[in-house]
């Protein structure tokens, strides 16, 4: 683990937070900017792990406020679909309860010196949501596409794999736990 704090994966989880307040204020009125914005936020969180592992620059404040910005940016954008009418409520609320159920499990574990890694369905579902949220905020039909209804699509399955892995957490957390 790198001792230095500040570096530029952890720039890059910073600026994805204050990204956050932008797309906000942006993303009701203009989708098609939140959608933007949201892209944006997106790289910054592939960017910031992959040159972290890349050259090692690891660090406790990232591994801490990496998971809080992408939950942060997720749950945000979730209320906003709420709010625009794209995704029904019932489905945003069930993806955010994981998120803080399992963010809360993921500190408590880390607080014990216990890192449990993400599953790949884990993995799987995070992708999927940002695919999703991003069609869902953009709506458009794109070359005889509808991203829309690919969106809708996707997000019910990211919530297929929102509960899978979440039940597969907390079957590794509680081995590990005990």
């Amino acid at each position: 683990m790198n001792i230095k704090t500040f570096n530029l994966p952890t720039a890059l989880t910073i600026t994805r937070i204050l990204i956050i307040p932008v797309f906000i204020v942006e993303a009701p009125a203009n989708p098609q900017i939140g959608a933007f914005l949201f892209l944006i936020a997106s790289l910054t969180d592939f960017l910031d792990g992959y040159l972290a592992r890349k050259f090692k620059q690891i660090t406790k404040l990232g591994i801490i406020l990496d998971p809080i910005a992408d939950k942060l940016l997720v749950i945000t954008a979730l209320i906003i679909l709420v709010d625009i009418v794209r995704v029904p409520a019932w489905v945003a609320t069930v993806i955010i309860l994981r998120e803080f159920i399992i963010t809360t499990l993921r500190f408590y574990a880390l607080s014990r010196g216990i890192v449990i890694p993400a599953e790949s369905a884990g993995k799987a579902k995070t992708v999927l949501q940002m695919i999703a949220i991003l069609f869902l905020l953009i709506a458009e039909e794109v070359y005889g596409v509808d991203l829309y209804e690919i969106g809708l699509i996707l997000i019910y399955i990211a919530l297929f794999l929102a509960v899978y892995s979440a039940i597969q957490y907390l079957f590794h957390f509680w081995r590990h736990i005990k």
